[in-house]
């Protein structure tokens, strides 16, 4: 299960914050045990971008395997 202060994958678009299925963010609240999550996004330079509730299928925790990717938002 994924907890509090965990890094987490999104993966679905939110076109609302510009927000892309792959960007990694930090769960701050679990809801609903578990059905749910509220997830802060932030630049590289450590600035918040967005704070996002969403549904449990709409990310996952990060994996060993995962790389991190820089991109520019718009």
């Amino acid at each position: 299960m994924i907890e509090e202060h965990d890094r987490v994958v999104l993966t679905e678009l939110l076109p609302g914050q510009d927000l892309q299925a792959g960007d990694v963010g930090t769960v701050v609240h679990v809801s609903a045990e578990g059905a749910a999550y509220e997830v802060e996004f932030f630049r590289l330079d450590g600035h918040t971008i967005a704070v996002e509730t969403v549904s449990a299928s709409a990310v996952r925790p990060v994996a060993s395997t995962d790389v991190t990717h820089a991109r520019t938002r718009g």
